[in-house]
């Protein structure tokens, strides 16, 4: 008999966060490591944001348990502040407060999903969401897109992987890990298509107000009000807000489901850090300036990296819109000698990178297509131009 149950023994470790925690690791032993792997941005959290935090830690009530859903007060601002920035109204009744967008993902899957009902889940996909899927029971059903489409899927995509054991579309709009950022008539019409099939669309937000250039986010239920009863909206502070450390995040939907994701958290870990809620709630209430700084800088480095990128013969990168990531193809630089060695996949040719130039990027294969990586520029302007020549240089010696 196994010591470990077959259910959590299938689950793949977190590839971004085993690329970032072995970069650090050779950075702590000295090593000049450039860092391409971790999602989250390099700034600071916001001063009025860790004050409120201070302030929270001196009020007995906060020392206390709280309602499992979330903080009253938190749970209202965060339906206003969907309601402001997405054009989605709900009531806070329909919000629950999460350790975090993975555990709104989780929750939400648990929730919706029966054994064996399928999801649709556009690749390149966010690591998490596939052992989400498998662990509420459901199959996921990867439906790949590429660079000619520049990462977005269409209606008829979906149309054609759908089944009558189809409950769920995850959707993902900025995208992590391609930045691809749906326009609000591709947007329109994939709601559309699921309010005419009656399935449940899984609608990711993490990055909205992470948009460059021409892009614009749009919310699939501002887009399709009809959806209202067969969609759950994930998000959080952690992208915007540059709080990935705080652990906060929100699921809203139909308040049927939130109550049962309620019930389900109230046996898990019930309710967030109180410390933690009181600072989210500072965030969604305060201004937007430190987004708007950090939204700079990620525009800048976007193009930097992609026309560094872009140079490389071989490889092969759409213009991000969202985010803060490229994801380039490398099937074309796969297969060739390299350094005594010969790399067919894109997990080895990053390792080679990591051990050869002291690189640490994301293989494909973490995001359901094996030839491509996901490279963030979630970090200084230096490091991401040292980062990318050193790439280049090492694959300018490809015979």
């Amino acid at each position: 008999m196994s010591r470990i149950s077959r259910r959590i023994g299938a689950i793949a470790p977190s590839a971004t966060l085993a690329v970032d925690a072995t970069a650090k690791a050779m950075q702590a032993a000295g090593q000049d490591i450039v860092v391409f792997g971790a999602g989250e941005p390099d700034f600071p959290t916001p001063e009025h944001i860790v004050a409120a935090a201070e302030r929270a830690c001196h009020e007995p009530r906060m020392h206390r348990y709280t309602p499992s859903g979330g903080l009253p007060e938190l749970r209202t601002a965060v339906a206003e502040k969907t309601r402001r920035d997405s054009g989605v109204t709900v009531t806070p009744s329909q919000v629950l407060i999460t350790n975090g967008g993975k555990q709104a993902v989780y929750e939400a899957f648990a929730t919706l999903l029966d054994p064996g009902d399928e999801v649709l889940l556009p690749a390149p996909y966010w690591t998490t969401y596939p052992e989400s899927i498998r662990l509420a029971g459901g199959v996921p059903v990867e439906v790949v897109t590429g660079p000619d489409a520049d990462y977005r899927v269409t209606v008829e995509q979906l149309e054609a992987a759908r089944t009558e054991r189809t409950k769920v579309l995850l959707f993902c709009s900025p995208s992590n890990p391609t930045g691809a950022v749906h326009t609000p008539e591709e947007v329109r019409a994939i709601g559309e298509w699921a309010a005419r099939t009656g399935i449940w669309v899984l609608a990711d937000e993490i990055y909205e107000h992470l948009v460059y250039g021409e892009a614009r986010f749009s919310s699939i239920l501002a887009e399709v009000p009809d959806l209202a009863q067969r969609c759950v909206i994930v998000n959080g502070v952690a992208k915007t807000y540059a709080m990935t450390g705080w652990r906060v995040g929100w699921l809203i939907g139909p308040t049927d489901v939130i109550s049962a994701a309620t019930n389900l958290q109230s046996h898990a870990t019930s309710n967030v850090s109180n410390v933690a809620q009181a600072a989210a709630l500072a965030a969604v209430t305060g201004p937007l300036d430190a987004v708007a700084t950090m939204r700079t800088a990620f525009d800048r480095r976007r193009l930097t990296m992609h026309r560094m990128l872009s140079e490389i013969p071989g490889v092969r990168c759409p213009v991000p819109q969202g985010a803060f990531y490229c994801y380039p193809s490398l099937q074309a630089v796969l297969g060739r000698p390299l350094r005594g060695k010969t790399p067919t996949s894109s997990a080895q040719l990053c390792q080679l990178i990591l051990e050869e130039v002291g690189v640490a990027i994301v293989p494909g294969e973490a995001f359901g297509t094996p030839g491509f990586a996901r490279l963030s520029y979630a970090l200084s302007d230096d490091d991401l131009v040292k980062g990318v020549d050193r790439v280049a240089a090492l694959l300018a010696e490809l015979d």
